[in-house]
């Protein structure tokens, strides 16, 4: 194979045999229990990257389905986003993923940075209960429960909250370890179809585990509830900081 191919063809690993397709990603049917709560404003501030910053110690915790996506099929996860300001601007940090499913793992750090690990998530409903569990080996670290579609709420302001910029802190190391990418990127979620959106009444249980500290951000209270169907596009990010530069 001549360099020219090589670059030509290079854009995830392997280079024979790439773990996911090229994009654009499309997600059908994708399903969101999204709980916001109170932590410790310290706590917040020991995990938000500068340049981005916070003005309450709030956090969501999602549990998210996707049983129709490109390239990535039909998986699960969850984790925590946190409601930042870059520039002054509203959007939201992404500090942890878990998920079922290797392409979207490797696709999510390779492509954007996402930080994602392997765990089981799930969400379902059970009778009158929205549930979302996440295990982490064989431990149970994570529970959320909503009463399923309590309240009808506007599309429109959930659609809003939906296209905030998102941000990940994309790192990958040079050979020597040291850190050779060290970018802040910004995401959008794109042409986004709402199918529903309801709020309900919610509890979150998070337990400490060493390599999955979620617990490290205590629920001090649940402040909302969400749980939204909606298609949209997963689009390919910006880098809006440079680490190693700046």
């Amino acid at each position: 194979m001549k360099i020219d191919e090589v670059r030509k063809r290079a854009f995830a690993m392997p280079l024979t045999s790439p773990a996911f397709p090229p994009g654009p990603y499309r997600f059908v049917d994708r399903e969101y229990l999204i709980i916001a709560y109170r932590t410790d404003p310290a706590a917040l501030e020991a995990v938000i990257p500068e340049p981005l910053s916070f003005d309450e110690p709030i956090v969501k915790y999602e549990f998210i389905r996707m049983p129709d996506s490109t390239g990535f099929g039909d998986y699960a996860e969850s984790g925590q986003v946190i409601p930042v300001k870059f520039n002054g601007k509203e959007g939201n940090y992404t500090l942890a993923m878990f998920l079922n499913d290797g392409p979207p793992i490797y696709g999510g750090r390779e492509l954007w940075g996402f930080p994602k690990k392997y765990a089981q998530p799930t969400l379902s409903v059970d009778r009158d209960t929205l549930v979302g569990t996440l295990d982490y080996g064989r431990v149970r670290i994570a529970t959320g429960t909503m009463g399923f579609k309590h309240k009808a709420l506007d599309l429109g302001q959930v659609r809003a909250g939906l296209e905030k910029p998102n941000y990940l802190l994309k790192i990958i190391p040079h050979v020597d370890g040291s850190p050779r990418i060290l970018e802040l990127v910004d995401y959008r979620l794109e042409d986004i179809v709402m199918k529903g959106a309801w709020s309900g009444p919610a509890t979150l249980d998070l337990s400490p585990h060493a390599l999955a500290p979620i617990a490290e951000l205590p629920v001090r209270e649940v402040l909302s509830a969400t749980h939204i169907v909606a298609d949209l596009t997963l689009g390919l990010g910006k880098v809006v900081y440079d680490y190693l530069k700046n």
